[in-house]
């Protein structure tokens, strides 16, 4: 009988565990891990990092398994251009991508020249390096590095291929209630100029705002099991790293 009581006792707790874990997860703040290179140089594969739930508000998507209990966003905040921001793919609605809001609803955007221009008026670049080497899933890429202006002064860095391979693009508007985004690794990046696989991401997909990250580790050089490899895999200078 105490053994009964026992083992009631433990699912109880085990239950308002999960509950608490999952109210947390859906409404506040959920971890992520980067598993791609698309957010080079900025966010590094092997980096873990926290997503503020609330940001925009609350959608379907906010929640695990998308259940259908909203027809739209509740308490809807507006994304910023330049926000770093997790949401769930167009496609299939269930894979989560992050990259950078480059778009608001009306514009438009276009490359000209390997230039992105957003309303017809160029985003000033200014070079930080001639010589960067950033990964592209299994390649080395060499790279330019340039530091971004975006029209509301929100700065970041950005990466292009040194051949310059994507020069010029059609002109996309971004239709009521969407969002164009970019990777911050130019030419190794899947993104709303795709529009088959990505395109415009409607405000209802968005998850969440990428905040800071809380631990990273490169996998090139030892599995985090590997304790003995930890001076050379964990990246101790990108803990609780902000997210600009």
């Amino acid at each position: 009988m105490l053994n009964k009581k026992i083992i009631v006792e433990n699912l109880k707790t085990l239950i308002y565990a999960l509950i608490i874990a999952v109210i947390i997860r859906s409404l506040f703040i959920q971890p992520f891990y980067i598993p791609s290179s698309s957010m080079e140089p900025n966010l590094l594969v092997g980096d873990r990092l926290f997503v503020t739930k609330y940001s925009y508000g609350y959608s379907k998507h906010s929640f695990p398994f998308s259940p259908p209990i909203f027809k739209d966003r509740i308490l809807f905040n507006n994304p910023k251009r330049g926000d770093v921001v997790v949401f769930k793919t167009p496609a299939d609605n269930r894979t989560d991508y992050i990259k950078r809001l480059i778009g608001l609803p009306g514009d438009r955007i276009q490359f000209i020249d390997s230039n992105l221009y957003i309303n017809n008026i160029e985003v000033l670049k200014s070079k930080v390096s001639n010589n960067e080497i950033i990964f592209c899933g299994n390649r080395n890429l060499d790279v330019f590095k340039f530091e971004e202006l975006l029209p509301n002064n929100k700065k970041y860095f950005s990466v292009y291929m040194k051949n310059f391979p994507y020069k010029n693009s059609d002109s996309f508007i971004v239709p009521e209630n969407h969002y164009f985004f970019l990777g911050d690794n130019r030419d190794c990046s899947k993104d709303s100029r795709f529009l088959s696989s990505v395109g415009y991401v409607h405000r209802n997909n968005l998850v969440g705002k990428a905040q800071f990250i809380f631990f990273s580790s490169d996998r090139t050089k030892g599995s985090i099991f590997s304790f003995w490899k930890w001076n050379k895999s964990i990246r101790l200078d990108r803990f609780f790293k902000r997210i600009d």
